[in-house]
């Protein structure tokens, strides 16, 4: 198909456009389309029926018009079906919508098998890993809560958990939880939970139902949208019995609403009694480590007495011998100290003037000056002489 020329100066008129656009819608051929029957007209007696396809992850739709006889009887809103279509684009009011040319509803069967596969691939991705849950939080601050409108559902979740603990805070996101709808509603409002910062855990809450009830909280989209939140989620969808896909994504997985209630707050009767029996026990330990310590004291005094006796007379003990050595150290080096003295008086004598005097020998000096005669000529005048019984004066007669 050849491309338009055109410019400001020369446009092309609206029919041209649309007629273009009609030619290459219908290139396209005939196609097989998978979607949710969102709304459907039937008018009796009218040869074509009119209805809405919804896709079943995404908020996009398309109009379908539907011979009679090629539209089953059993389709109603909500079923899920799989149709085969050629593009119609009306140029009248330029409008995009699909001519059926065959619808074949999707079996349980084929239902249950497509969410095996399905179940199979977000596996193998990791989304449902055990190291991927969050702890819920002890205590909440508020708790968001997904859940149909007046549902049997929320109020099972509300009425027990404040059952458990009056003052429990919710902030509740009443959304459509079946059908065409369900799927975008519910994620939006996990969106808006999840920007909240005083939510800390959010409860996604339905009563039972038949297996295509349930078909949203098994879609893909759903199932990623709650693995890619940061706050806790709790899946308390159908029965005990009932095991969608949100189970297997969520944090934690209630059995029903009302053991989600049980889940998400702690009981304060119960949380009271723990802590009446933990004062008790603290209590019983604090007056038994009392009277063992008193016990203890009663005896003090006379084990104190009998310790300081000891000690003292063990320290008397000590003293006596340190006395004993230091004297008897005392006495070895004063005997070491007259010895050592006796030697030096020997030396001293050995060597002093007066032992040469003893052995007869005489000191002179001359008087006048006082020097020692070494001499005979220095022998002059009056001379004093020293030996050894004593000293006398002299004087040297002229030969």
């Amino acid at each position: 198909m050849a491309r338009l020329e055109t410019s400001p100066d020369s446009p092309v008129p609206v029919r041209v456009v649309a007629l273009r656009v009609g030619e290459w819608i219908s290139r396209l051929g005939e196609i097989w389309v998978d979607g949710q029957i969102a709304q459907l007209t039937r008018r009796p007696g009218m040869p074509t029926q009119f209805l809405t396809l919804r896709d079943p992850d995404a908020n996009i739709s398309m109009s379908v018009t539907c011979p009679r006889g090629v539209l089953p009887d059993t389709v109603a809103e909500g079923t899920r079906v799989v149709l085969r279509a050629r593009p119609d684009f009306y140029l009248e009011r330029g409008t995009l919508s699909l001519r059926a040319l065959e619808v074949r509803q999707v079996g349980l069967g084929e239902l249950l098998a497509r969410l095996a596969a399905l179940r199979t691939l977000l596996t193998a991705e990791g989304l449902f890993a055990r190291e991927h849950k969050r702890p819920l939080p002890f205590l909440p601050h508020t708790i968001g809560l997904i859940t149909g409108r007046a549902s049997a559902a929320e109020r099972d979740v509300i009425d027990n958990a404040r059952r458990r603990l009056p003052a429990a805070r919710f902030r509740i996101e009443n959304v459509a939880m079946q059908g065409t709808n369900a799927v975008t509603e519910v994620i939006d409002a996990l969106d808006r939970l999840e920007k909240d910062p005083q939510v800390q855990v959010i409860v996604i809450a339905r009563g039972g139902g038949s297996v295509e009830d349930l078909l949203p909280f098994s879609n893909e989209s759903l199932v990623r949208a709650v693995a890619d939140v940061f706050t806790p989620v709790v899946s308390a969808i159908g029965h005990e019995t009932d095991v969608p896909l949100l189970d297997l994504v969520a944090d934690v997985a209630a059995s029903t609403p009302t053991d989600a209630g049980k889940r998400i707050v702690p009981d304060l009767a119960d949380e009271l009694r723990e802590v009446a029996q933990l004062r008790t026990r603290a209590r019983a330990r604090i007056h038994a480590r009392l009277d063992r310590e008193a016990e203890l004291m009663a005896g003090l005094p006379e084990r104190l007495r009998r310790t300081v006796r000891g000690r003292v007379a063990r320290e008397a003990e000590d003293v006596d011998a340190a006395r004993a050595r230091t004297r008897r150290r005392i006495e070895t080096l004063l005997e070491a100290g007259r010895a050592e003295l006796g030697q030096v008086r020997a030396r001293v004598r050995a060597l002093s003037p007066q032992a040469t005097l003893d052995r007869g020998y005489a000191v002179v000096v001359r008087r006048a000056d006082g020097v020692v005669v070494r001499a005979p000529d220095e022998a002059t005048g009056t001379l004093h002489v020293r030996v050894a019984g004593g000293q006398f004066d002299a004087t040297r007669s002229t030969p």
